[in-house]
This record gives structure tokens, C-alpha cells and sequence, in this order.
């Protein structure tokens, strides 16, 4: 019988595995997929990490987050983890940017606030902001390498004891009544006994979920795109982390986006769009985005970099998803029921959860350990906020993620 089952070989999970593997638990990480696929969220070249949310309870996670990737990367010995500035740009009256200023002053984050022209300054040109926008950097930008990352903490775990084992996608979990504990199933016909059983699978959570427990979570699953656009020959070096010293950068209103610094492709900036088309994991179209997210980029570069990007197109588009909850906060709890607190959840995670990755896998070891997590209030994570309010935890400020369906591909 294992101490630990981890059933989810993404970020999320694999950093559980390494957590409890470290903790001292014997520990199993099972995956449904060939280890570091390409089908869920955690595959790639790039995430942004950023402590600037409007949400209060965000930024010291991220915090203790990137205090954790360097440990983890003290132990494994190489780099996941390259740190820039965060450039948060928009219209001055924005809701929710508003209420990241207001957060960052509340968690004692020091953010410097630019008009339009200040930030044409500050990045030698590089913005171009209109009159009533304003924009404001923070130290607490960088860019995670996630398939290197995701390995990292694969290769951690093992070396700290646990078992691996990919093609195992599991079909049911249920309390065994002899030994005590949880029992899991794969659809090959394997078993696994463990005394705790943690589930992070993603885009199949609320699949899984309601597969064994027949309990509704609110996790809609969307595919959304990545692209890659072509930076204006002898200006690449102004775009990047080392030479120019390139910031992370979100852009609040309609649309939602995000880019990073030039760094996996030389010559080329990501920059996209923060939203999707809701589908089912196992019926994913992998088609890049609709022309409807295409034009809104070419536009919001066109205007922002005036020339300095390539705006008729992205050169590169890769496929990836989302686990979105109605207030787009995580779920992180015991499943309960008749499982109390054998089987631990955590999904959800709304595209902005890969940065948070090595506090979250903490949280679940101890969690699993102890019962309750330390330094972490759960209060806005939990099942038990949908109930009877499926859109959970109250906001004063606009959505950030773009659900786009009902289009024309």
C-alpha cells in the first residue's frame, strides 16, 4: 500500500509527488498520458509569472512560489525559473487593474505607476500606450520553462523515493472497506492501494469527479492558443530578458493580453490572447484560434509596437487548455462525501496557475500529512463556495478570461 497516490502527471501533480516523495511518504504518480504530453496545460516553452492580481490572496502565494522554484531548482541544479519586471498596461478607469494597484499596495509590493508617456520612457520606445492608458511595473515578473519544469519536479520526486507510472489513466477510485484507504483503478485493469489519493488532472477533473463521486465541480475545460509573432529585424535584442531587459506584460480590457520576452525562438515574441473556446478534453479541435483572436492581436500589436512586431500574423500557434471555475479561483479541498479527507482535489486553475505550482503541491502534502495547510488560507478555494452560488466567490471587477464560442473557424 502506498502512503500517497497522485493521480495527474501535470505541474500541479508532479510537484505533489515531489512534495510528499520529500515529506517521507511512499508515493505513486500516475499518468494518463505518456509523461510530459501535449494535451493538457503543462507542456510548452513559456509561462508568465507575476505577483500583480486584483485579488488579495493571490500575490504572497506567488511570492512564496518563486521562493520555492529556487529551492527546487538549488536541488535539481539547473534553470527553470528566468526573472524580468511585469509591465501591467490599460485604460486608467479599468476595474480590475485598478484593484491590482490597490492589491499590490495592500500586500506591501512596491509598483511604480507610469502615464502613457512615462512608459514610452521607461522601454525606450518600445510601447506605444494611448493618452488615457496608464501602465505600472513591479519586480516580481519572470518567465517558467514548463516541460523543463514539469521534469524537474518528476525527476525530484524520483529521487526522493516515489514510483512513476505512465499509460495509466484511471477509471475509479472508492474507499477500500478491508484495508482502509482508497482504491484506484486504471482502465488497463491495474490496481493501487493507498492510505491518501490526490487527484489533479486538469481539463479531466470534472469528468473524473463526477465519474466517482457523482458530485458536479464547476470546471469548464477550454482550448485556447499560443502565438508566436516575428520581432522587426535589428530590434530582437530590445525584446529580450538579457539584452533589453523585456518585461513580462498583461494588458487589461478587451481583449485580455499577455506576452513574454523573446527567449525559446529567437526573432520571435509570444503574445495572446487570455481566453478560449469551452469543448471537452478528448474532443479538442487543435485548431490554432478563431479568426475573431487573430485580428484583435494584429490590432492591439499594430497599435502598441507601432511596426516594431509584425502585426499580419503570427508566424507559430500551438494548442493548449484551460481549467476554468466561474470566479476563476482555484479549487483546492478534500472531495468529502464518503471519501472525508482520504482524497484530496485540485483543479481549476483558470490559466493562471502554473506559476504557483510548487506552493500548491506544498499545500496538498501537507494537506494529505496534517489536514490543513500552513501559511495559506483555503477559505477562497474551497467546494463548498459553489453551493448554492455556482459562481462562487464575489468580484467587484470584470472577468480577465475571454470565453469565446459559437464561432466560425
Amino acid at each position: 500500500m502506498f502512503d500517497v497516490i497522485v493521480i495527474g502527471a501535470g505541474v500541479i501533480g508532479s510537484s505533489a509527488a515531489y512534495h510528499t516523495a520529500k515529506r517521507g511518504f511512499k508515493t505513486i504518480l500516475l499518468e494518463q498520458f505518456d509523461f510530459l504530453h501535449h494535451r493538457g496545460s503543462s507542456h510548452g516553452e513559456s509561462r508568465t509569472i507575476r505577483a500583480t492580481y486584483p485579488e488579495d490572496y493571490y500575490s504572497s502565494m506567488v511570492l512564496e512560489s518563486s521562493r520555492l522554484w529556487e529551492e527546487a531548482e538549488a536541488e535539481i541544479g539547473y534553470k527553470v525559473y528566468f526573472k524580468t519586471i511585469q509591465l501591467d498596461m490599460g485604460p486608467s478607469d479599468n476595474k480590475s487593474l485598478q484593484a491590482v494597484i490597490s492589491s499590490c499596495k495592500k500586500n506591501s509590493i512596491p509598483v511604480r505607476v507610469l502615464d502613457h508617456s512615462q512608459v514610452y520612457e521607461e522601454f525606450s520606445g518600445i510601447f506605444e500606450l494611448p493618452e488615457d492608458w496608464i501602465g505600472f511595473v513591479t519586480e516580481h515578473g519572470g518567465v517558467l520553462k514548463p516541460t523543463k519544469a514539469v521534469s524537474m519536479f518528476q525527476t525530484l520526486a524520483l529521487k526522493n523515493g516515489a514510483m512513476l507510472r505512465d499509460n495509466m489513466e484511471v477509471t475509479k477510485i472508492k474507499k477500500d472497506g478491508v484495508q482502509g484507504g482508497v482504491l484506484v483503478r486504471t482502465r488497463n485493469g491495474q490496481e493501487f492501494y493507498g492510505k491518501k489519493c490526490v487527484v489533479t488532472v486538469g481539463a479531466w477533473m470534472k469528468n473524473l469527479v463526477r465519474e466517482i463521486t457523482s458530485q458536479m465541480l464547476p470546471i469548464q475545460p477550454l482550448e485556447t492558443s499560443v502565438h508566436y509573432w516575428k520581432i522587426k529585424q535589428g530590434f530582437e535584442d530590445k525584446f529580450t530578458i538579457q539584452n533589453g531587459g523585456f518585461p513580462t506584460f498583461a494588458s487589461y480590457g478587451e481583449p485580455y493580453v499577455y506576452g513574454t520576452p523573446s527567449m525559446e525562438f529567437p526573432g520571435l515574441i509570444k503574445i495572446g490572447v487570455h481566453g478560449g473556446r469551452p469543448c471537452e478534453p478528448n474532443e479538442r479541435t487543435w485548431v490554432a484560434a478563431s479568426p475573431t483572436v487573430v485580428d484583435s492581436l494584429k490590432k492591439w500589436i499594430e497599435a502598441r509596437f507601432q511596426g516594431l512586431v509584425d502585426p499580419s500574423g503570427p508566424v507559430m500557434s500551438q494548442s493548449c487548455m484551460y481549467s476554468m471555475t466561474p470566479d476563476e479561483d482555484f479549487v483546492i479541498d478534500f472531495l468529502g462525501g464518503d471519501f472525508g479527507k482520504e482524497v484530496v482535489v485540485a483543479g481549476g486553475f483558470s490559466g493562471h496557475g502554473f506559476k504557483m505550482a510548487p506552493l500548491v503541491g506544498r499545500i496538498l502534502a501537507e494537506l494529505v500529512a496534517d489536514g490543513v495547510a500552513q501559511g495559506v488560507d483555503l477559505k477562497y478555494f474551497g467546494i463548498g463556495r459553489f453551493e448554492g452560488n455556482l459562481q462562487g466567490n464575489v468580484k467587484d471587477f470584470d472577468d480577465q478570461v475571454n470565453h469565446i464560442s459559437g464561432f466560425s473557424i
